[in-house]
């Protein structure tokens, strides 16, 4: 049985599928799925970020929404800039392999790739340098090794 975080993100991507972006509000959401606005923060914060390819922006108060934008990955180029800069100077393993999954996914890389690329930002092979450089050296290899792809 699906949870229901699940079902939420497959609803919004759904909705997504009719346009480029969709404008929600949190507690019509939770309405409809009879469960609390936290519950939709959730899926939000988890399943739409930019490491998955999307763009939120959210206002709070009483006309308040979420609009979530996929990002135009029709243009490699667009695509690979928006993550370099939204990668910042730091990065976990875990979100490194959630944007090196996606280059794979949008065939920015090969799989072949993807696994060498994932291999180069490793805890394995950077697990000897304390946190918190191991970030940001992480991100660094990570975005140097993405300049390489826009020559």
């Amino acid at each position: 049985m699906a949870r229901l975080s699940d079902i939420i993100e497959e609803f919004i991507k759904q909705l997504m599928h009719e346009s480029d972006a969709v404008e929600i509000q949190r507690n019509e959401l939770a309405n409809r799925f009879n469960c609390a606005p936290s519950q939709i923060n959730y899926v939000i914060d988890t399943r739409f970020t930019n490491e998955r390819g999307y763009y939120v922006e959210s206002r709070r108060g009483g006309g308040g929404y979420i609009k979530i934008k996929r990002v135009n990955i029709q243009h490699g180029i667009n695509y690979l800039m928006h993550i370099i800069s939204s990668m910042g100077s730091s990065i976990s393993q875990h979100s490194a392999e959630c944007f090196i999954n996606n280059f794979v996914d949008y065939e920015e890389l090969t799989e072949r790739e993807g696994y060498i690329l994932k291999a180069a930002v490793s805890d394995k092979v950077l697990g000897n340098i304390p946190l918190p450089y191991r970030d940001q050296i992480r991100a660094s290899i990570l975005k140097n090794a993405l300049m390489s792809l826009l020559v």
